[in-house]
């Protein structure tokens, strides 16, 4: 009878090593199959899925195939089930567990857009409006109502922003870039306001932006810089109109189709500075920091024009006798290519 009763236990133990066996390996097979997709794909993990609803997704949208065990997974590996919420880029050629460790251990798919210098709030709008993943909460707001949720008492937002490249992940908004591009613009520009030479024609560090927005304007060169703020700078210590095209364009607005006309340069608006003295209002774009610092520390030079050389930078004169050769020159060297 013992003999009989030490058999049944060992076959019920068997049995059951059988069982476990079996679905430890069904368990293993599932968790260990390759991910169905052929290229890097974004998965957006809501706060508060669980892991079950996680792998229903997979298996429904035909990522894995599904298993009576899968609800087992959770005891079985416990270490892939703390998947973070956020947007995360799965890659191909992985198996289930690889990519449920990468949602555990990844980091959130950040993507970016990126502003270059000289560029106007206007053109941020658009690129905002095309950014992927992007939450466009201004899309439909006006400027106005755009500085009153940042917070800035200026009723044009034009230069109040810092060119560069910013990151983000999805459920961002346009708005979140804005303001973390006013505070690194307000940080430079009082970093560099700090560091200003004596005695420069500017009241204030809003017009140290203005000037690094015109600077910006003029030219593309880095080392040129300086050397354009020095001009504007002679200009505004003697009181001799800035006279730059880019803020007759800026001035003109839509009216403006590619080229300047003479009667453009004597119509007054309150950005043409062939008819005004001193800076224009507001900032004509927005800036990087080296326009920034050069408009608060211009060369020290006696130069009061400059023109295109032609060959991608500037010829710098200190009288107008050598400006027109300067201009001159250029011309001829367009005629030639034509």
């Amino acid at each position: 009878m013992l003999k009989k009763i030490i058999t049944l236990c060992i076959i019920c133990i068997l049995l059951a090593g059988a069982g476990l066996f079996y679905v430890w390996n069904q368990l293993d097979g599932y968790v260990n199959q390759s991910v169905k997709i052929d290229e890097p794909t974004l998965v957006t993990i809501e706060s508060g899925t669980s892991f079950n609803s996680l792998l229903n997704r997979f298996e429904k949208d035909g990522w894995i195939e599904p298993s009576d065990f899968s609800r087992l997974l959770r005891r079985a590996h416990p270490e892939l089930t703390q998947v973070k919420a956020g947007t995360f880029q799965v890659q191909p050629n992985l198996t289930l567990k690889q990519t449920l460790l990468d949602l555990v251990h990844g980091q959130q798919m950040q993507f970016s857009i990126t502003f270059v210098e000289g560029s106007t709030f206007k053109e941020w709008r658009a690129m905002f409006d095309e950014a992927p993943h992007l939450i466009h909460t201004t899309k439909d707001m006006t400027e106005a109502e755009i500085a009153e949720a940042l917070q800035i008492d200026r009723e044009k937002l034009e230069g109040l922003f810092l060119a560069e490249t910013y990151h983000y992940t999805v459920g961002m908004s346009d708005l979140d870039i804005m303001k973390r591009s006013h505070t690194q613009l307000n940080r430079v520009l009082e970093q560099y306001w700090g560091q200003r030479q004596d005695k420069l024609p500017l009241k204030n560090a809003y017009e140290a932006l203005i000037l690094a927005s015109i600077i910006e304007k003029e030219t593309a060169v880095p080392e040129e810089r300086p050397l354009v703020s020095s001009v504007f700078v002679n200009r505004l210590n003697i009181g001799m109109r800035l006279q730059t095209d880019p803020t007759v364009i800026y001035g003109m607005g839509d009216k403006y189709k590619g080229n300047i006309r003479k009667r453009d340069l004597q119509t007054p608006t309150p950005y043409n500075t062939y008819t005004m003295y001193g800076l224009t209002p507001t900032p004509i774009a927005m800036v990087g920091e080296e326009a920034i610092a050069a408009a608060v520390d211009p060369d020290d030079s006696k130069y009061l024009y400059f023109v295109a050389s032609g060959d991608g930078g500037h010829v710098f004169s200190k009288n107008l006798r050598d400006h027109n050769r300067a201009v001159q020159e250029y011309l001829r060297k367009l005629r030639a290519r034509k």
